[in-house]
Protein backbone atom coordinates (compact mmCIF):
# COMPACT_ATOMS: atom_id res chain seq x y z
CA UNK A 1 0.00 0.00 0.00
CA UNK A 2 1.53 3.16 -0.68
CA UNK A 3 0.05 6.72 0.32
CA UNK A 4 -1.05 9.88 -2.14
CA UNK A 5 -0.62 12.21 1.25
CA UNK A 6 1.99 10.36 3.14
CA UNK A 7 2.75 13.53 5.68
CA UNK A 8 -0.71 13.09 7.27
CA UNK A 9 0.54 9.96 8.76
CA UNK A 10 2.94 12.42 11.17
CA UNK A 11 -0.49 12.64 12.87
CA UNK A 12 -0.53 9.10 14.05
CA UNK A 13 1.75 10.71 17.00
CA UNK A 14 -1.53 11.58 18.74
CA UNK A 15 -2.73 8.63 19.49
CA UNK A 16 0.02 7.30 21.83
CA UNK A 17 -0.31 9.98 23.37
CA UNK A 18 -4.14 10.27 23.99
CA UNK A 19 -3.61 6.52 25.14
CA UNK A 20 -1.47 7.24 27.75
CA UNK A 21 -3.20 10.21 28.94
CA UNK A 22 -6.26 8.25 29.13
CA UNK A 23 -4.27 5.22 31.22
CA UNK A 24 -3.25 7.93 33.54
CA UNK A 25 -6.62 9.35 33.92
CA UNK A 26 -7.57 5.75 34.33
CA UNK A 27 -5.50 4.96 37.11
CA UNK A 28 -5.74 8.17 38.61
CA UNK A 29 -9.47 7.74 39.39
CA UNK A 30 -9.01 3.83 40.56
CA UNK A 31 -6.50 5.44 43.49
CA UNK A 32 -9.50 7.75 44.36
CA UNK A 33 -12.09 5.26 44.10
CA UNK A 34 -9.97 3.17 46.53
CA UNK A 35 -9.88 5.90 48.90
CA UNK A 36 -13.30 6.84 49.29
CA UNK A 37 -13.90 3.20 49.38
CA UNK A 38 -11.87 3.02 52.19
CA UNK A 39 -13.86 5.60 54.12
CA UNK A 40 -17.40 3.91 52.70
CA UNK A 41 -18.03 6.87 50.68
CA UNK A 42 -18.15 4.88 47.43
CA UNK A 43 -19.38 1.34 46.19
CA UNK A 44 -16.84 -1.21 46.27
CA UNK A 45 -14.93 -2.30 43.23
CA UNK A 46 -17.35 -3.45 40.47
CA UNK A 47 -16.52 -6.86 38.80
CA UNK A 48 -14.08 -7.61 36.52
CA UNK A 49 -16.25 -7.64 33.67
CA UNK A 50 -17.65 -4.20 33.92
CA UNK A 51 -13.68 -3.07 34.18
CA UNK A 52 -13.80 -4.49 30.76
CA UNK A 53 -16.50 -3.20 29.47
CA UNK A 54 -15.13 0.32 30.56
CA UNK A 55 -12.19 0.44 28.08
CA UNK A 56 -13.96 -0.86 25.33
CA UNK A 57 -15.53 2.72 24.00
CA UNK A 58 -12.17 4.58 24.12
CA UNK A 59 -10.54 1.58 22.10
CA UNK A 60 -13.29 1.62 19.35
CA UNK A 61 -12.78 5.43 19.73
CA UNK A 62 -8.32 4.87 19.04
CA UNK A 63 -9.33 2.83 16.71
CA UNK A 64 -11.30 5.04 14.53
CA UNK A 65 -9.05 7.67 14.94
CA UNK A 66 -6.39 5.88 13.35
CA UNK A 67 -8.28 4.70 10.55
CA UNK A 68 -9.75 8.05 9.89
CA UNK A 69 -5.88 9.24 10.32
CA UNK A 70 -4.70 6.90 7.48
CA UNK A 71 -7.47 7.65 5.26
CA UNK A 72 -6.51 11.41 4.91
CA UNK A 73 -3.29 10.07 4.22
CA UNK A 74 -4.96 8.81 0.65
CA UNK A 75 -3.77 5.46 0.70
CA UNK A 76 -3.41 3.44 -2.51
CA UNK A 77 -3.98 0.12 -3.54
CA UNK A 78 -3.93 -2.57 -6.20
CA UNK A 79 -7.88 -3.43 -6.95
CA UNK A 80 -8.04 -6.36 -9.67
CA UNK A 81 -11.06 -5.69 -11.90
CA UNK A 82 -12.99 -6.90 -14.77
CA UNK A 83 -11.93 -5.35 -17.86
CA UNK A 84 -12.84 -5.12 -21.46
CA UNK A 85 -9.24 -5.27 -23.51
CA UNK A 86 -7.78 -6.08 -26.57
CA UNK A 87 -6.95 -4.88 -30.00
CA UNK A 88 -9.56 -4.03 -33.25
CA UNK A 89 -9.06 -2.81 -36.82
CA UNK A 90 -12.03 -2.04 -38.77
CA UNK A 91 -11.15 -2.96 -42.46
CA UNK A 92 -12.95 -1.25 -44.63
CA UNK A 93 -13.74 -1.39 -48.28
CA UNK A 94 -12.63 2.31 -49.73
CA UNK A 95 -12.62 0.52 -53.64
CA UNK A 96 -15.33 2.45 -55.66
CA UNK A 97 -17.95 0.35 -55.66
CA UNK A 98 -18.47 1.67 -52.51
CA UNK A 99 -19.88 5.01 -53.89
CA UNK A 100 -22.75 3.39 -54.97
CA UNK A 101 -25.61 4.90 -53.54
CA UNK A 102 -27.81 1.70 -52.86
CA UNK A 103 -27.24 2.24 -49.27
CA UNK A 104 -28.11 6.11 -48.57
CA UNK A 105 -26.02 8.20 -48.93
CA UNK A 106 -23.29 5.63 -50.45
CA UNK A 107 -21.75 2.95 -49.02
CA UNK A 108 -18.13 4.38 -47.98
CA UNK A 109 -20.65 6.77 -46.02
CA UNK A 110 -22.46 3.83 -44.43
CA UNK A 111 -19.57 2.42 -43.04
CA UNK A 112 -17.83 5.14 -41.63
CA UNK A 113 -21.32 6.14 -39.73
CA UNK A 114 -21.33 2.09 -38.51
CA UNK A 115 -17.45 2.28 -37.77
CA UNK A 116 -17.63 5.46 -35.45
CA UNK A 117 -20.37 4.24 -34.16
CA UNK A 118 -18.40 1.15 -32.76
CA UNK A 119 -15.50 3.62 -31.97
CA UNK A 120 -17.72 5.66 -29.71
CA UNK A 121 -18.94 2.47 -27.56
CA UNK A 122 -15.29 1.52 -27.04
CA UNK A 123 -14.02 1.73 -23.69
CA UNK A 124 -10.44 3.39 -23.51
CA UNK A 125 -8.95 -0.11 -22.69
CA UNK A 126 -9.34 -1.22 -26.44
CA UNK A 127 -6.92 -0.20 -28.94
CA UNK A 128 -8.45 0.68 -32.43
CA UNK A 129 -6.76 0.63 -35.90
CA UNK A 130 -8.11 1.36 -39.58
CA UNK A 131 -7.24 -0.63 -42.71
CA UNK A 132 -8.35 1.01 -45.82
CA UNK A 133 -8.65 -1.70 -48.37
CA UNK A 134 -9.40 -1.64 -52.20
CA UNK A 135 -7.42 -4.03 -54.45
CA UNK A 136 -4.60 -3.70 -51.63
CA UNK A 137 -4.62 -3.02 -48.34
CA UNK A 138 -2.98 -0.13 -46.10
CA UNK A 139 -3.06 0.68 -42.30
CA UNK A 140 -4.02 4.39 -42.19
CA UNK A 141 -4.01 4.36 -38.07
CA UNK A 142 -1.84 1.82 -36.18
CA UNK A 143 -3.99 0.31 -33.05
CA UNK A 144 -4.35 3.17 -30.31
CA UNK A 145 -6.07 4.15 -27.23
CA UNK A 146 -6.69 7.59 -28.28
CA UNK A 147 -9.98 6.83 -30.20
CA UNK A 148 -10.29 10.68 -31.60
CA UNK A 149 -7.53 9.49 -33.82
CA UNK A 150 -9.36 6.54 -35.06
CA UNK A 151 -12.23 9.05 -35.91
CA UNK A 152 -10.45 11.08 -37.83
CA UNK A 153 -8.74 8.59 -39.91
CA UNK A 154 -12.01 6.98 -40.87
CA UNK A 155 -13.53 10.34 -41.99
CA UNK A 156 -10.61 10.87 -44.39
CA UNK A 157 -11.24 7.83 -46.36
CA UNK A 158 -11.77 8.37 -49.89
CA UNK A 159 -12.87 5.40 -52.35
CA UNK A 160 -10.72 3.97 -54.98
CA UNK A 161 -9.46 0.86 -56.89
CA UNK A 162 -10.76 -2.43 -56.99
CA UNK A 163 -11.85 -4.77 -53.70
CA UNK A 164 -9.71 -7.23 -51.80
CA UNK A 165 -10.90 -8.54 -48.51
CA UNK A 166 -8.41 -10.87 -48.84
CA UNK A 167 -5.69 -8.32 -48.65
CA UNK A 168 -7.44 -6.63 -45.96
CA UNK A 169 -7.60 -9.34 -43.76
CA UNK A 170 -3.80 -10.04 -44.10
CA UNK A 171 -2.80 -6.04 -43.51
CA UNK A 172 -5.66 -6.38 -39.98
CA UNK A 173 -3.14 -9.53 -38.78
CA UNK A 174 -0.27 -6.96 -39.35
CA UNK A 175 -1.68 -4.42 -37.54
CA UNK A 176 -2.30 -6.57 -34.72
CA UNK A 177 0.93 -8.47 -34.95
CA UNK A 178 2.54 -5.27 -34.99
CA UNK A 179 5.12 -5.98 -37.69
CA UNK A 180 4.63 -7.25 -41.19
CA UNK A 181 2.58 -10.50 -41.63
CA UNK A 182 3.99 -13.11 -44.38
CA UNK A 183 1.35 -15.25 -45.58
CA UNK A 184 3.02 -18.09 -48.20
CA UNK A 185 0.32 -17.89 -50.94
CA UNK A 186 1.34 -21.81 -52.29
CA UNK A 187 0.65 -22.99 -48.50
CA UNK A 188 -2.34 -20.79 -48.04
CA UNK A 189 -3.32 -22.37 -51.27
CA UNK A 190 -2.57 -25.88 -50.23
CA UNK A 191 -3.48 -26.01 -46.10
CA UNK A 192 -4.47 -22.43 -45.06
CA UNK A 193 -5.40 -23.73 -41.52
CA UNK A 194 -1.86 -24.95 -41.27
CA UNK A 195 -0.24 -21.45 -41.85
CA UNK A 196 1.38 -20.04 -38.16
CA UNK A 197 1.66 -16.52 -37.70
CA UNK A 198 1.26 -16.41 -34.04
CA UNK A 199 -1.25 -16.15 -31.67
CA UNK A 200 -3.58 -13.03 -31.03
CA UNK A 201 -6.47 -14.20 -28.94
CA UNK A 202 -7.54 -10.99 -27.46
CA UNK A 203 -7.97 -9.57 -30.88
CA UNK A 204 -10.90 -8.57 -33.44
CA UNK A 205 -10.93 -7.71 -37.04
CA UNK A 206 -14.75 -6.30 -38.18
CA UNK A 207 -15.05 -5.70 -42.07
CA UNK A 208 -17.26 -3.24 -43.20
CA UNK A 209 -17.84 -3.51 -47.45
CA UNK A 210 -19.86 -4.85 -50.24
CA UNK A 211 -18.04 -8.07 -50.67
CA UNK A 212 -17.38 -7.82 -54.83
CA UNK A 213 -13.77 -9.57 -54.63
CA UNK A 214 -11.55 -8.51 -57.72
CA UNK A 215 -8.22 -9.31 -56.29
CA UNK A 216 -6.46 -12.19 -54.51
CA UNK A 217 -5.45 -13.86 -52.12
CA UNK A 218 -8.40 -16.02 -51.55
CA UNK A 219 -10.01 -14.27 -48.27
CA UNK A 220 -11.55 -17.31 -46.97
CA UNK A 221 -8.20 -19.01 -47.23
CA UNK A 222 -6.91 -16.11 -44.83
CA UNK A 223 -9.84 -16.08 -42.87
CA UNK A 224 -9.09 -19.38 -41.84
CA UNK A 225 -4.89 -18.24 -40.80
CA UNK A 226 -7.14 -15.23 -38.45
CA UNK A 227 -8.95 -18.40 -36.95
CA UNK A 228 -5.96 -20.47 -36.07
CA UNK A 229 -4.26 -17.35 -34.61
CA UNK A 230 -7.33 -16.47 -32.51
CA UNK A 231 -8.51 -13.21 -34.21
CA UNK A 232 -12.18 -13.93 -34.52
CA UNK A 233 -13.71 -11.85 -38.19
CA UNK A 234 -16.79 -9.68 -37.97
CA UNK A 235 -18.11 -8.89 -41.59
CA UNK A 236 -20.90 -6.07 -41.96
CA UNK A 237 -22.56 -6.05 -45.33
CA UNK A 238 -23.11 -2.73 -47.46
CA UNK A 239 -24.96 -2.64 -50.39
CA UNK A 240 -28.13 -4.51 -51.99
CA UNK A 241 -27.74 -8.12 -53.27
CA UNK A 242 -30.07 -6.62 -56.08
CA UNK A 243 -27.23 -4.03 -56.80
CA UNK A 244 -26.58 -0.77 -58.61
CA UNK A 245 -24.54 0.73 -61.09
CA UNK A 246 -22.04 3.32 -60.51
CA UNK A 247 -19.85 5.61 -62.73
CA UNK A 248 -16.34 4.97 -62.70
CA UNK A 249 -13.68 6.73 -65.05
CA UNK A 250 -16.82 7.31 -67.56
CA UNK A 251 -18.25 3.98 -67.14
CA UNK A 252 -20.94 2.35 -65.77
CA UNK A 253 -20.20 -0.44 -63.69
CA UNK A 254 -22.88 -2.92 -62.07
CA UNK A 255 -21.94 -3.70 -58.83
CA UNK A 256 -23.96 -5.75 -55.61
CA UNK A 257 -23.62 -7.05 -52.36
CA UNK A 258 -21.58 -10.76 -52.01
CA UNK A 259 -23.11 -11.44 -48.85
CA UNK A 260 -22.48 -15.02 -49.47
CA UNK A 261 -18.82 -14.10 -49.03
CA UNK A 262 -18.63 -12.13 -46.30
CA UNK A 263 -20.79 -14.20 -44.44
CA UNK A 264 -18.07 -17.30 -45.09
CA UNK A 265 -15.15 -15.27 -44.21
CA UNK A 266 -17.31 -14.33 -40.52
CA UNK A 267 -18.40 -18.27 -39.88
CA UNK A 268 -14.27 -19.64 -40.87
CA UNK A 269 -13.48 -17.81 -37.59
CA UNK A 270 -16.82 -17.85 -35.23
CA UNK A 271 -17.32 -14.63 -36.24
CA UNK A 272 -20.36 -13.12 -37.22
CA UNK A 273 -22.26 -11.11 -40.18
CA UNK A 274 -24.24 -7.78 -40.01
CA UNK A 275 -26.67 -6.12 -42.62
CA UNK A 276 -25.24 -2.83 -42.43
CA UNK A 277 -27.78 -1.63 -44.85
CA UNK A 278 -30.36 -0.61 -42.26
CA UNK A 279 -27.97 2.81 -42.23
CA UNK A 280 -29.53 4.49 -39.44
CA UNK A 281 -27.98 5.67 -36.33
CA UNK A 282 -29.56 2.91 -33.96
CA UNK A 283 -29.36 0.09 -35.81
CA UNK A 284 -25.52 0.66 -36.57
CA UNK A 285 -24.90 1.35 -33.02
CA UNK A 286 -26.87 -1.87 -32.21
CA UNK A 287 -24.63 -3.56 -34.57
CA UNK A 288 -21.69 -2.01 -32.52
CA UNK A 289 -22.75 -3.58 -29.36
CA UNK A 290 -23.45 -7.02 -30.52
CA UNK A 291 -19.45 -7.41 -31.51
CA UNK A 292 -17.99 -9.76 -28.91
CA UNK A 293 -14.96 -8.28 -26.78
CA UNK A 294 -13.07 -10.36 -24.66
CA UNK A 295 -12.81 -9.01 -20.92
CA UNK A 296 -9.62 -9.84 -18.51
CA UNK A 297 -8.81 -9.08 -14.85
CA UNK A 298 -6.41 -5.99 -14.59
CA UNK A 299 -4.44 -4.46 -11.32
CA UNK A 300 -5.59 -0.52 -10.95
CA UNK A 301 -3.69 1.08 -7.92
CA UNK A 302 -6.49 3.15 -6.57
CA UNK A 303 -6.96 5.26 -3.69
CA UNK A 304 -9.10 3.68 -1.01
CA UNK A 305 -9.84 6.80 1.52
CA UNK A 306 -13.29 6.11 1.22
CA UNK A 307 -13.22 2.77 2.90
CA UNK A 308 -11.02 4.06 5.74
CA UNK A 309 -13.47 6.77 6.31
CA UNK A 310 -16.99 4.53 6.51
CA UNK A 311 -14.65 2.22 8.55
CA UNK A 312 -13.78 4.77 10.83
CA UNK A 313 -17.36 6.59 10.87
CA UNK A 314 -18.60 3.23 11.97
CA UNK A 315 -16.27 2.48 14.44
CA UNK A 316 -16.94 5.84 16.01
CA UNK A 317 -20.69 5.01 15.66
CA UNK A 318 -20.21 1.39 17.55
CA UNK A 319 -18.18 3.13 20.47
CA UNK A 320 -20.56 6.07 21.07
CA UNK A 321 -23.92 3.10 21.26
CA UNK A 322 -22.03 1.17 23.48
CA UNK A 323 -20.75 4.28 25.78
CA UNK A 324 -24.23 5.00 25.85
CA UNK A 325 -26.07 1.82 26.51
CA UNK A 326 -23.30 0.81 29.44
CA UNK A 327 -22.93 4.39 30.94
CA UNK A 328 -25.41 6.75 29.85
CA UNK A 329 -23.16 9.16 28.08
CA UNK A 330 -21.01 9.16 24.81
CA UNK A 331 -17.58 10.06 26.38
Amino acid sequence: MTFGAPWALGLLVVIPAMVAAYVSSRRRRTRRAAVLAKQGLVAAASSSRMRVRRHVPFALFTLALTVLVVGVARPMTSIKTPEREGTVILAIDVSNSMRADDVKPTRLDAAKLVAKAFVARQPPAVKIGVVAFGDGAVAVQSPTNVHEDVVKAIDRLTPQGGTSVGQALVASLSAIAGKPVTIDAQALASDSATVDIGYFGSATVVVLSDGEETSPPDPVAVADVASVAGVRVYTIGLGTEAGTVVQIDGFSVATALNRDLLEEVASKTDGSYFDGNSADKAGLAEISKSIDLRFRVVSKHTEVSGLFSAAGAVLLMAGAILSVLWFGRVV
